[in-house]
């Protein structure tokens, strides 16, 4: 829905992917990062005023499972979402697959999900822990959903943004041969 405002920016380690990448700027970036988590907060504030007062809740890894192994998981999803987002939204060369963008990054997000839930609640999103640790008061596992998707999405910002498309030669046009 935002994605012809904002091009569709709702996640902070989406967002520093991009920026790594090079297809958005880091003060964007930082503006986006803002809006990101006061649009959270935001909602989770109200969701807490419309259930009457009912607990939001927070994201924690499984019990048995440490931070470290939490902070893993989320690399690993994070990168797959970002990359998801790059070859199929954010590639200049990515032809037809632009048009299936929204398709590929909801089934790999619900793919992560299903994936990594049972684990650390598969956030990819600091922003989507953020707002719920607002407003329930509780910090204690959020810096799991921090590290570990900023370092996901930055790298596959990297990998992909700097890597692959940053090497990409565009094929000459009939204009350059006049």
């Amino acid at each position: 829905m935002a994605a012809n405002i904002s091009g569709g920016h709702l996640n902070p380690a989406v967002t520093l992917g991009l920026a790594v990448g090079g297809n958005i700027t880091i003060l964007t970036g930082f503006f986006y990062w803002i809006a990101q988590l006061l649009g959270s907060t935001v909602a989770c504030f109200l969701l807490k005023f419309v259930t009457n007062g009912l607990a939001v809740p927070t994201h924690g890894v499984a019990a048995g499972l440490s931070g470290i192994e939490g902070v893993v998981m989320e690399i690993v999803i994070t990168f797959a979402l970002v990359y998801t987002v790059y070859a199929t939204a954010a590639d200049p060369k990515k032809g037809s697959l632009g048009t299936i963008a929204p398709m590929a990054i909801g089934f790999i997000v619900g793919a992560n999900i299903l994936a990594a839930g049972p684990f650390s609640g598969g956030s990819m999103n600091p922003a989507r822990s953020f707002g719920p640790a607002v407003v329930a008061g509780d910090f204690s596992q959020n810096w799991i959903y921090w590290v570990g998707p900023l370092i996901g999405g930055g790298l596959a910002g990297f990998i992909y943004g700097d890597v692959f498309i940053g090497s990409h030669t565009p094929l000459p046009t009939s204009e350059d041969y006049t």
